[in-house]
């Protein structure tokens, strides 16, 4: 429904346009340094305005924490946080609320439920996903401040345009802090959060799209980085099975690959397998095709995701529907404030998902103390 997680559970509420949106994180081991603007710093990323491709609605995504944090650290009780909606134009839906939306799940609530908000999509709004960051920026904290594990997100393709830089394209460079370092700076100085050359390229490819009225999806590369091995349990338990649940919780994916991914069936199984050495006294994998994760268990190695973004389904042009009132068919102008992409946006929210996909297999799997830091 809306809760995700066993012991590091999260809850998230609202709708697009209604009076506010927000999360309750129940789970959270007590004495975690975490601030207001921890949080905010997370939200800042997700938020209307960050580039020229995002919607130009007005939010400031600024959050109230209610509960479960005090005097800079968390209590061990549920922590609470609420955005208020304050730019949202119910109006520009008005004219088309009985004309179900190409892409969007109006008519899936509508003959499900009877009764939906169909202003901004209501729940199935990709604004919902504020709740999803405010969770995820205190997992984020979680999992870097026991471990210091790090989750890094960027687009590796927009469109038919494919990127020059990826995780197996050189999978030591993800050795180096420093590295690290610099590729996040990188990734959010680029309208697109993509650290490939070409990227240029991308953006003209989006420019285009919007010209012609019209949107573009694109790829992601989540990478975790200093996760330890026997985080997750076989079966149906696994540590992808998990992320994979969390990643398709979010309505604009529609493929999710671990690793090598799809590539792994063209491979020979001695292309495939990851043999073992011993390094430094410790056995090391030598190669990461598998992704960080084998027998639903972590492997100590990076984990590996990518994920498939479809276009943003709201889009100038006329397209074909139907009037629920009517029964009749009926074109459909979509008016409103909409991104011609929501990649970049997306990354923030997938990063918050593996975060508290991770934070609470840590605690199953007992590397975290459920009960304080």
């Amino acid at each position: 429904m809306n809760t995700f997680g066993d012991n590091f559970r999260v809850t998230t509420w609202g709708e697009s346009h209604g009076k506010a949106l927000g999360a309750v994180i129940d789970g959270c081991p007590a004495n975690l340094p975490i601030s207001e603007q921890d949080i905010q710093n997370e939200l800042n990323r997700r938020r209307p305005g960050y580039s020229i491709f995002s919607t130009p609605r007005k939010e400031e995504d600024k959050v109230e924490i209610l509960s479960g944090i005090f005097e800079g650290k968390t209590t061990g009780t549920p922590i609470s946080g609420l955005v208020f909606n304050k730019g949202q134009k119910s109006k520009d839906y008005s004219k088309i609320k009985d004309t179900p939306r190409p892409g969007h799940a109006d008519l899936n609530y509508f003959l499900k439920y009877g009764n939906y908000d169909y202003r901004g999509g209501g729940r199935s709004s990709g604004r919902t996903t504020i709740g999803n960051v405010i969770g995820g920026a205190v997992a984020k904290k979680l999992i870097e401040f026991t471990h210091n594990i790090k989750i890094i997100g960027y687009s590796t393709k927009i469109g038919k345009i494919k990127g020059d830089f990826d995780y197996y394209k050189n999978p030591k460079f993800f050795e180096s802090d420093s590295n690290i370092e610099k590729l996040l700076k990188k990734i959010e100085n680029n309208p697109l959060r993509c650290p490939s050359k070409n990227s240029d390229e991308m953006k003209d490819y989006v420019i285009d799209a919007m010209d012609k009225k019209d949107s573009v999806g694109g790829i992601i590369e989540i990478i975790i980085k200093g996760i330890p091995q026997g985080v997750g349990n076989p079966v149906f338990n696994k540590l992808e099975g998990k992320l994979g649940s969390a990643f398709i919780g979010i309505n604009a994916v529609k493929g999710f690959e671990i690793g090598r991914g799809f590539e792994a069936s063209e491979l020979y199984g001695s292309e495939m397998n990851d043999a073992y050495h011993i390094y430094e006294n410790s056995i090391k994998e030598m190669t990461n095709n598998a992704g960080g994760i084998i027998g639903g268990i972590s492997t100590g190695s990076p984990v590996v995701l990518r994920v498939s973004i479809k276009p943003t389904p709201s889009i100038s042009k006329i397209q074909d529907s139907m009037n629920l009132i009517s029964n009749k068919d009926e074109k459909i102008e979509i008016g409103g404030r909409h991104d011609p992409i929501i990649v970049p946006r997306v990354i923030p929210v997938l990063e918050s998902m593996a975060a508290i996909t991770v934070a609470d297999l840590m605690i199953s799997s007992g590397y975290i103390n459920p009960c304080r830091i």
